[in-house]
């Protein structure tokens, strides 16, 4: 009996495949990459989610009320500590700052005139010519006039301050969000005129577990990655840690300061991350790829053994600890310098001969 279409396919699909992947005989070599179990200070990870923010974000207003003259920004433009953002009109302001200028020119004039005079009523005095009542009387108006325009200057100085409140400087570097007056509008300074945020640095702010409070310090490292850019991880540090948890998530709150000069980052983008905990012990660790699940739930390593002809593979089966770095440890199952397979290792059978191709 001639055998079926779906038999003739299924053999025609056997035979290609044998042919495309030969079975690897029990005594042949197998190319494998392997590399070295090490013992190395064992790091806890932590996984956390959180969000990127700005550690000053202003609504910035006048001091003095005035009609708006001139605006220099518009939302989005970058700006730094100082810039001038909006002018409002001066114009009689500067008026009384310039009557304060001549009355501090004019009680100076005065100042010179009573101290002429006393030099006068001194040089008399050593004479004889003059009585002392008069050295006295015209010293104390010298006193009066230094008096006078001590307060002119102060006059002065305050009408050159509220000249200079009528422009509205950056109080910090950053990025202007949003504009809230147009030009002519009058401006109080109860209004908010521009929202100043600063984008560099940034903060990622994280909630930590209560039962981790102990073990997070300023130099905890944290690797993160922000989602919106689906670029690699970056790395920063703790730099601040608030020391009060939430009753409701059981959690403190940690920042990490975050540079931003390049300004990929924004406020308000998510991000995750994973902060590195010290456990204070060491043990030994296999990279991830050297471990074989089990659909049984048993997890092994193929270790590099001594053959009769050559290096052989021997299972070993692992209990695995904390993963790190691409790592994972190990407990007792393995000595430190034990060599591993970590490719190649998919299809090994206990004692196959095998060929180390690679050794990280």
């Amino acid at each position: 009996m001639l055998p079926t279409p779906g038999v003739l396919r299924a053999l025609i699909i056997g035979l290609v495949a044998t042919s495309l992947c030969p079975p690897v005989a029990a005594d042949e070599a197998v190319d494998v990459t392997v590399a070295e179990a090490k013992e190395v200070a064992l790091v806890e990870t932590l996984a956390l989610s959180g969000s990127l923010s700005s550690p000053d974000d202003a609504e910035l207003a006048g001091e003095v009320a005035g009609r708006v003259q001139r605006i220099a920004v518009e939302a989005g433009d970058r700006v730094a500590a100082g810039d001038m953002l909006v002018v409002l009109n001066a114009e009689l302001a500067e008026l009384e700052l310039a009557q304060a200028n001549a009355m501090q020119r004019q009680a100076g004039a005065e100042l010179d005139d009573a101290q002429r005079r006393l030099t006068e009523a001194q040089n008399l005095a050593e004479r004889q010519s003059v009585a002392a009542s008069e050295v006295e009387a015209r010293r104390a108006e010298v006193r009066r006039q230094e008096a006078v325009l001590a307060r002119r200057r102060a006059e002065r100085r305050h009408r050159a301050a509220l000249v200079a409140r009528h422009t509205l400087t950056a109080p910090f570097d950053g990025v202007i969000s949003e504009r809230m007056v147009d030009q002519g509008e009058w401006a109080t300074p109860e209004q908010a005129m521009l929202s100043l945020v600063a984008v560099d640095p940034l903060r990622l702010e994280l909630r930590v577990p209560q039962r981790h409070f102990g073990r997070i310090s300023r130099d905890t490292a944290v690797r993160f990655q922000v989602e919106a850019l689906g670029n690699g991880p970056r790395q920063t540090t703790i730099n601040e840690i608030v020391p009060v948890t939430q009753s409701g998530t059981r959690t403190f709150p940690v920042r990490a300061r975050i540079d931003n000069s390049d300004a990929r980052l924004s406020p308000g983008m998510a991000a995750r991350a994973t902060l590195r905990l010290d456990t204070g012990e060491t043990g030994v660790v296999v990279p991830q790829d050297a471990l074989i699940r089990y659909p049984d739930g048993r997890v092994t390593v193929w270790m590099v053994g001594d053959g009769e002809s050559g290096p052989v593979a021997r299972e070993r089966q692992i209990q695995p600890g904390l993963s790190f770095d691409g790592k994972v440890a190990v407990g007792d199952a393995l000595e430190p310098g034990t060599q591993v397979v970590v490719r190649g290792n998919e299809s090994l059978r206990s004692d196959q001969p095998i060929r180390i191709i690679e050794q990280p």
